[in-house]
């Protein structure tokens, strides 16, 4: 009504500028006439000029990426999960960025980096850091630069994150993931360990506001990929020492990427929203989706949701994989891609029966993988003999190591069972065992599949349980059950994060599995120097095998595959470690 009213206000006005500028009328009636002509051509000029394009709104992306239950945390020094992780990445990018398609290493805040291999063994990292990239949060209406007690922007410097890394390290915080940097960087030891008092030894340091080095224990071909890691981000002191837990809280919450967190409900959704003072890089451009809308949602709603038209992506649910492929405009929007991730069970080897090796084996000999990729995941996974992702440097491949680990071989699940029960006087109805998963209908599926397959393999009666995330993450760590279901996603394209971080000693599930080998801690340990792809294969090779068959912490399952749907106006990248890259995605309808 507004743009209707105001043409015509403009259309009487212009009328009467016009017929004052006409001739003074006379009796004959051409005379008026042409005057008619003339507001009518005025008439068509008016309605050109005045109307006004349709107003262009802002992209908002609704993307079923998180799964259920809430985000564990948005802190870089607590994270340890793709959920969290996925966030974390767009509102504080580390030092570099691994390509999500090619494994690449790009700059992330640091321009450039220069490497000094040291003559006691230690490799030193000399990274110059963007000194355009400003601290920010969403203070309700808009983001917002963050400032000093005197006015001044905070601009991400040196400080921050050697403030960030310490503080991680600081056994206080309690991080998850301080054994990665333990294991890599000088001096961080005895710090984590609480056998000193303060960081001063650990070998961090701000040579000046925008530049930082960092001395490395050895000159591992990783660590500059390590030195990326979430867990190394810059972090804000003054919010921290503040607010304390909270920091992370919209409202309190201090980012600097291409995305700021506009609304965090705890347990429903989060929010991302354009970071306008993020200066954009050929690695980690400014985003072209204004707002990131995430719910946490399993995948059957999740799915739901997307058929309704309500979400922009989501996994596709076990049961509804044949549908969408047979289906016309749904088969066009399936999307499967590999992805750097391994699914797999453990077994907390303390526990009663699977305190044995020939258990453990029966049980992983048992699972019929490549039957339950085509019977129940049906998303093009690949069956998994051995740990770490075929494509990561150094990680075996089934060319080259078919007989590697152990893959299904009823006669020898049977066999390795039978050995046990027997020379413990006991029966396979005596076998009291349970099966852990964190909550979800597709774990479900896979569970409830396996236990058939150890039901008709061994003839036992496994228990399945399951916990929201948050809750089974707390379990995994503290008093992880007989078997316990997780997978695994690279935060770096190399086989170490895979064996030695996650179960080599000290590794980030080793206190789930309770069980080491110094023989598989002494291979990785030469495996991280080897440059070259086939001898550091070999040796990975070798690790996998004490892993998997010698002490048989795990079962490996299959290596993932990213199955989705994607609406055909999304256009996007597909990482393959796990997380995305939202900032280089559009909406382009």
């Amino acid at each position: 009504m507004r743009k209707l009213f105001v043409t015509l206000s403009l259309l009487i006005a212009l009328s009467m500028v016009f017929a004052a500028c006409a001739p003074q009328p006379a009796a004959e009636p051409e005379t008026i006439t042409v005057v008619e002509t003339q507001i009518v051509e005025v008439e068509k000029v008016v309605e050109v000029e005045v109307e006004p394009e349709a107003p262009v709104g802002p992209k908002i992306a609704r993307l079923g990426l998180l799964g259920p239950g809430d985000i564990p945390t948005l802190d870089p020094a607590l994270a340890s999960d793709t959920s969290s992780v996925q966030i974390i990445m767009e509102t504080h990018p580390g030092l570099i960025r691994q390509h999500e398609e090619t494994n690449a290493i790009d700059p992330g805040m640091a321009e450039s980096w220069d490497v000094v291999n040291n003559d006691d063994g230690t490799a030193t990292y000399t990274f110059n850091l963007r000194q355009d990239v400003p601290w920010v949060r969403y203070d309700g209406f808009e983001v917002v630069q963050v400032t000093d007690e005197e006015g001044n922007v905070r601009m991400v410097n040196a400080n921050d994150f050697e403030y960030g890394i310490k503080r991680m390290l600081d056994p206080a915080t309690a991080s998850d993931y301080a054994y990665v940097s333990v294991f890599a960087l000088a001096g961080s030891g005895p710090f984590n360990a609480g056998e000193v008092e303060t960081a001063d030894d650990v070998m961090v340091k701000a040579v000046d506001d925008f530049t930082l080095e960092i001395t490395f224990n050895d000159a591992a071909v990783y660590n500059i990929a390590i030195a990326g890691m979430w867990i190394h981000s810059a972090t804000p002191q003054w919010i921290i020492e503040e607010r304390g837990d909270r920091w992370t809280e919209p409202g309190f919450h201090q980012g600097y990427g291409p995305y700021a967190v506009k609304e965090w409900v705890h347990d429903s959704y989060i929010v991302l929203t354009e970071n306008p003072f993020w200066p954009g890089t050929d690695s980690i451009p400014k985003p072209k989706i204004q707002e990131v809308y995430l719910p946490f949602l399993d995948a059957i709603p999740a799915f739901a949701e997307y058929e309704a038209g309500n979400l922009d992506l989501a996994a596709v649910p076990l049961d509804d994989l044949d549908r969408v492929k047979a289906d016309p405009v749904l088969s066009e929007e399936l999307n499967i891609n590999p992805v750097q991730c391994t699914y797999y069970y453990g077994f907390n080897t303390l526990k009663e029966h699977v305190s044995d090796v020939r258990v453990r084996r029966a049980l992983s000999y048992a699972v019929d993988r490549q039957s339950l990729i085509d019977n129940v995941t049906k998303g093009g996974q690949e069956p998994a003999q051995w740990f770490s992702r075929p494509g990561l440097f150094g990680a075996p491949t089934a060319e080259k190591y078919p007989d590697l680990g152990i893959g299904y071989d009823p006669e020898a699940a049977t066999a390795e069972l039978q050995s046990y029960l027997d020379e413990n006087g006991l029966t396979v109805a005596d076998l009291d065992l349970t099966l852990m998963f964190n909550t979800s209908s597709g774990h479900q599926k896979i569970a409830e599949a396996i236990q058939q397959m150890w039901k008709d393999v061994l003839g036992v009666d496994v228990k399945l349980s399951n916990q929201e995330w948050k809750v089974y993450l707390v379990t995994i760590q503290e008093d992880a059950p007989q078997i316990w279901r997780l997978g695994w996603c690279s935060d770096y394209a190399h086989a170490n994060n895979f064996i030695k971080e996650v179960f080599g000693s000290g590794g980030h599930e080793a206190s789930a599995t309770n069980i080491e080998s110094e023989e598989m801690d002494a291979i990785l340990a030469q495996a991280a120097m080897e440059s070259d792809p086939d001898k550091a294969m070999e040796l990975y090779a070798q690790a996998e095998q004490i892993m998997i068959y010698d002490i048989a912490e795990i079962i490996p399952i299959y290596f993932y595959t990213g199955v989705g749907v994607t609406k055909p106006y999304v256009d996007r990248t597909f990482g393959v470690g796990g997380q995305q890259y939202l900032e280089k995605w559009d909406i382009t309808k």
